[in-house]
């Protein structure tokens, strides 16, 4: 797909969600920004998706490349400002595009969590970045520690993202697994870090049946065809967080406060969304992103 009819496909897909959700005024008082909001969440998708994960970039590229499509760019000051404050009208239009996915009707999910550090361990100690909010924690499938936050991410069996959320570094994933299993019903797949009879018991009576995994020295009841099944289908989540590790870098978000943090996570699982979206509409499997071919 050539990358201007990406970019126009992109935001006619925003500006018809946007229509859709027939959201109240977003600004009450004021002047309207010379750019559209539809217009920044377009770019700020794009953007993402190509490989620009901070807001500087993503106004310096469409600055330099597509200033005929976007006319009306403002300073980077500006436009960064103007995107923080849509962070909820993403959560908005994420949330719509994965219901028209099939996500939360989907009778299969699959949760797992990933690290989300915000400074280099080294220089926890000294750093003030998030002090009230982020703390020491440890990711078993990195054997390291480090300090931020926790991410517990949710998706359908086709990998849309159905919720996501973000404790400190040292919270249990178990005691978070509720922000995301509020939304749909049915069979939930973790790993062993979410083995607890009693979150299974509570979940069973919101009609989610959570399987895991069992540890070597625990009795497990299901068939082996079974465990091996439940095993396989995790795999898929695995993909997720490596695409939202390796292509969109949640890891590494550089912000400095929790608004800006919000937003940039927020923009991350939407142009994620978004790229499923156009891989269904064009046939592709749903997280083979490469087969988009922008060019």
């Amino acid at each position: 797909m050539p990358e201007e009819d990406f970019i126009i496909a992109v935001f006619c897909l925003v500006e018809d969600v946007i229509k859709a959700m027939k959201l109240s005024r977003l600004r009450t008082k004021g002047p309207s920004p010379a750019l559209y909001d539809s217009e920044v969440i377009a770019m700020e998708i794009v953007g993402e998706f190509i490989g620009y994960q901070e807001d500087k970039g993503i106004w310096r590229y469409f600055l330099t490349h597509w200033k005929g499509l976007f006319p009306k760019i403002p300073c980077r000051t500006t436009f960064v400002r103007q995107a923080a404050n849509l962070w909820y009208v993403k959560q908005l239009i994420q949330t719509v595009l994965a219901r028209c996915l099939g996500a939360e009707s989907d009778n299969i999910h699959i949760v797992d969590g990933f690290p989300l550090p915000v400074c280099a361990f080294r220089r926890a100690r000294g750093s003030k970045l998030f002090k009230e909010h982020a703390q020491y924690g440890h990711c078993a499938s990195k054997g390291q520690t480090y300090f931020g936050f926790r991410g517990l991410v949710c998706t359908s069996f086709e990998g849309v993202i159905t919720g996501i959320t973000l404790t400190a570094a040292n919270i249990d994933e178990r005691d978070a697994l509720w922000d995301v299993t509020d939304s749909f019903k049915g069979l939930l797949l973790g790993d062993k870090g979410f083995i607890s009879f009693l979150l299974k018991q509570d979940l069973s009576k919101v009609h989610v049946d959570l399987q895991t995994p069992l540890r070597s020295n625990m009795l497990d009841n299901r068939s082996p065809s079974f465990v091996k099944s439940l095993t396989r289908k995790r795999r898929l989540i695995e993909t997720v967080i490596s695409q939202l590790t390796c292509r969109f870098d949640i890891e590494n978000t550089k912000a400095r406060d929790l608004w800006h943090l919000t937003n940039r996570i927020t923009r991350k699982i939407l142009s994620h969304t978004v790229a499923i979206f156009f891989n269904k509409m064009l046939g592709n499997p749903p997280l083979q992103f490469a087969r988009l071919q922008l060019s």
